[in-house]
């Protein structure tokens, strides 16, 4: 049974910062691109970025592009969303998903497992 479980949100203060990580388990880690997703209340799912099987390639939405890092560590089956200069409009619940398809897919119906999501909540 394939499973991502997020963590690693909370509150925090414009301007701040906040690492999320995603640990894998029930999957091949590195068979699948994994992304990070965010919703915010009466909003669609956004995508938010992306890294290849082997971290050599991120892609990124540009409402975070220079703001938000993703990195992961297929022997630990993590993938990790670093998120720097936070603004209260990055308020959101933010979801890693996998997908086996490339890199740029950032359709949300492209990828094929979710976790459950971790509130971020930025204060002005």
């Amino acid at each position: 049974q394939v499973q991502l479980v997020e963590s690693g949100g909370g509150l925090v203060q414009a301007g701040g910062s906040l690492r999320l990580s995603c640990a894998a388990s029930g999957v091949t880690f590195s068979s699948y691109v994994m992304g990070w997703f965010r919703q915010a209340p009466g909003k669609e799912r956004e995508f938010v970025g992306s890294i290849s099987r082997s971290s050599g390639r991120t892609y990124y939405a540009d409402s975070v592009k220079g703001r938000f890092t993703i990195s992961r560590d297929n022997a630990e089956n993590t993938v990790y969303l670093q998120m720097s200069s936070l603004k209260p409009e990055d308020t959101a619940v933010y979801y890693c998903s996998a997908t086996s398809r490339g890199i740029w897919v950032s359709n949300p119906n492209e990828y094929h497992y979710w976790g459950q999501g971790t509130q971020v909540t930025v204060s002005s």
